[in-house]
């Protein structure tokens, strides 16, 4: 028996040690995929509760075959698309703006930082997930596509097409040098 089928078994037979260490073992990738992809720690911290909340609601369901990061972090990027859908659909509050503390670098060292970021944030949900998992997570192709429910040939299509958008935003941007042009015969 894998070591993630022992948990998920300690967990199904009630076994609180075993969900602490569920969540302890999960909760920092969890975390940082909701909090890159909703851009917001309050989100970000309600998606993650969401997100061990489902797991443990469907741990029956997991494929024992199956590695359970994945699994784990597919349910999160879920969860992340329900928030911005819900975002979406409430309206902004823009009166309390100025209420929210200035998160800006105090120096100019981050200036590409944020610019990477923001153009990372510029991309369609589909494939900022992949790039995000891809750069910020560290997770293979495979586990990529287990978690997006997508092919590895689409997995790697998204994060080809996310890397040209953000080199072409950052090129427009005056971030990184525009594309050398050949020279004339």
């Amino acid at each position: 028996m894998s070591a993630d089928a022992a948990l998920v078994t300690r967990c199904l037979d009630g076994d609180p040690a075993g969900a602490r260490e569920l969540v302890e073992r999960f909760q920092t990738d969890v975390l940082a995929v909701c909090h890159r992809l909703l851009n917001n720690q309050h989100d970000a911290e309600d998606a993650a509760q969401e997100t061990f909340a489902r797991v443990f609601r469907s741990l029956a369901r997991w494929d024992r075959t199956r590695p359970l990061k994945p699994w784990v972090v597919g349910i999160a990027v879920n969860r992340c698309r329900t928030a911005i859908g819900k975002r979406a659909k409430r309206p902004e509050l823009a009166d309390y703006l100025h209420d929210a503390p200035d998160t800006r670098p105090a120096d100019d060292s981050a200036e590409t930082a944020t610019e990477i970021r923001a153009a990372v944030d510029a991309l369609r949900s589909e494939y900022r997930e992949v790039f995000v998992l891809f750069h910020e997570q560290n997770l293979p192709y495979e586990e990529i596509a287990e978690a997006v429910g997508r092919p590895v040939g689409t997995v790697k299509t998204w994060l080809h097409r996310a890397r040209l958008e953000v080199l072409d935003r950052l090129r427009a941007r005056g971030v990184v040098p525009a594309e050398p042009q050949p020279e004339p015969r």
